[in-house]
C-alpha cells in the first residue's frame, strides 16, 4: 500500500496556514460544525465565481470569512449589493456577527483548485479528457510554475472500466517540507458517473519557518565551497 499524505496538512505550522484560525474549548465543536457548514453554502452559492479557499477566523462573538476568487465582481455586485445580500444569508447561520472580505486572485493558472476545478467544468463539457489534462499543465508552466502534476481517475472518455491517468511536469517535491506545494481536488460529475481530478503546483521553497521567521523574506542559500 502507498503511503499517501495530504501535501497541505503536512506542512502545517512550517510553509502553510490553517483554514480555521480560532482556539475554543467549550465551542470547538459548535465552531468546528459551523465552520463546515458556512464553507459548504458559499462553495454552493458562489459556484460561478471561482472559489479558490475560503479562511475564517473567529474572536469572541465575531466571524470573519475571507473568500479569495478569480472573479470578485461577481460576489460583490453592482456598488456591493451581492456580498451584502450573502453576508444576510449567512448571518442567519451563526450567532456570531458575520464580516465578509472577498480578495481576488490574480494568476488562476497556477491555483492548484481552480485548475482542477477548469479540468472539470471541462470533462463535463465533453472535451476529451488527454487534451483538458495537457492543456492546464503547458498553461501552468507558462504562467511561471515550478512543477505540476494533475491526476484523473474515473470513467475516463465514457469507458467501462475506471482507471487513472497523470502527467507530470518540472519538480513536484512531496516529502520536501519547505517546498510551497498548492493542491487542489475536484470531483467532475459526468454522465458515466463521477471523475476525480487532484492537482500539485509546485512554486518554489520557502526558507524559515512560519514561527519566528517570515516566509515572505527568504534567507539566502548557502553556498557550499
Amino acid at each position: 500500500m502507498g503511503q499517501k499524505t495530504h501535501p497541505i496538512g503536512f506542512r502545517l505550522g512550517i510553509v502553510k496556514t490553517w483554514n480555521s484560525r480560532w482556539f475554543e474549548e467549550g465551542r470547538y465543536k459548535q465552531w468546528l460544525h459551523e465552520d463546515l457548514q458556512l464553507r459548504g453554502f458559499l462553495k454552493r452559492k458562489l459556484i460561478s465565481a471561482s472559489i479558490s479557499e475560503i479562511t475564517i477566523e473567529r474572536a469572541a462573538n465575531k466571524v470573519k470569512i475571507n473568500i479569495f476568487s478569480a472573479r470578485p465582481g461577481i460576489i460583490i455586485g453592482k456598488r456591493g449589493a451581492e456580498v451584502e445580500k450573502i453576508r444576510r444569508e449567512v448571518q442567519k447561520m451563526t450567532d456570531s456577527k458575520v464580516f465578509l472580505n472577498i480578495q481576488e486572485v490574480r494568476k488562476a493558472e497556477v491555483n492548484a483548485q481552480l485548475v482542477a476545478e477548469n479540468i472539470g467544468q471541462q470533462l463535463e463539457r465533453r472535451i476529451a479528457f488527454r487534451r483538458a489534462l495537457k492543456r492546464a499543465v503547458q498553461t501552468a508552466m507558462k504562467f511561471g510554475a515550478k512543477g505540476i502534476r494533475v491526476n484523473a481517475a474515473g470513467r475516463l472518455g465514457g469507458a467501462e472500466m475506471g482507471r487513472r491517468e497523470w502527467y507530470l511536469q518540472g519538480r513536484v517535491p512531496l516529502h520536501t517540507l519547505r517546498a510551497d506545494i498548492d493542491y487542489g481536488f475536484h470531483e467532475a460529475r459526468t454522465p458515466a458517473g463521477r471523475i476525480g481530478i487532484k492537482c500539485w503546483i509546485f512554486k518554489g521553497e520557502v526558507y524559515g519557518s512560519m514561527s519566528g521567521v517570515d516566509p515572505r523574506f527568504p534567507r539566502p542559500a548557502n553556498k557550499r565551497s
